[in-house]
Parts: C-alpha cells; structure tokens; sequence
C-alpha cells in the first residue's frame, strides 16, 4: 500500500507541477501567462494574468506538496480548488466525458486528491516524519 501511494502522489503531484508551469512560464506546450490570461479573460476570469499566475502558482504548489506528501490535506485542497475551477469555468458545460471537453479528467482527479488526503500520504512521505 505505501508503494502505491507513493506512486500515486510522485505521478498525480508533478503532473499538477508540470500543468502550473505551463501557465506560469509556458513550458510542455503551455502558453505562459499572456496566453493563459488572455484566455482566463474570454472566460470571464479577470484580471486574466494574475489568475493565471495565482492559478499556475496554486498547481506548481499544490502539486510539489502532494508528491512529498508534505502538508497533504493543504496540497489537496489546493489540487480541489484548481479543479472546481476548471469544471465551473470551462468543462462542467460540457457534460461527463472528456471526449467531449467535459469534467471527467478534472472528477477523476478531485478523487484522488481527497482519497490520498482522506487515507493519509503513506509512509514514504514527509508528513509521515511527524504525523505518526
């Protein structure tokens, strides 16, 4: 069990890190502030740059959290609220499925966030070193 939870935090954490320095700094393919603003802004979501940055800032910590299983129950309320946000403001509209552009990835995610959270970050964690 703590294999698999270490796997699940290390995969699901840095995936989130990647996911905010795209919108941070443009990397993996990302378009950075401007263009994650610019869109944050045709959404509704204003000032577009700065919940960009705010956005990319809560995913990059929230997910470096999540994979040291450092602060968990923080690092999964960060990934929940980046989440919700996503499904409220682009996908809920959508329906289900992400073959349709819909919440299913950001559901599957929400999940697992507050599994881990709920389960505890396992023993190969940072957390572990006091929470015992």
């Amino acid at each position: 069990m703590e294999w698999g939870l270490l796997l699940l935090r290390v995969v699901i954490g840095l995936l989130f890190v990647g996911h905010g320095m795209q919108k941070l700094a443009g990397w993996f393919g990302g378009y950075g502030l401007n263009g994650t603003g610019g869109f944050f802004e045709s959404i509704g979501i204003k000032p577009g740059k700065t919940m960009a940055f705010l956005a990319g800032l809560a995913e990059v910590a929230g997910g470096l959290l999540f994979a040291f299983g450092f602060l968990t129950p923080l690092a999964a309320l960060l990934i929940v609220g980046t989440m919700l946000i996503a499904i409220i403001k682009v996908h809920g509209k959508n329906g289900l499925w992400v073959t349709q552009n819909g919440y299913e990835f950001n559901l599957v995610l929400i999940v697992i966030a507050i599994a881990v959270a709920l389960i505890g970050p396992g023993d190969y964690s940072l957390d572990s070193l006091w929470i015992d």
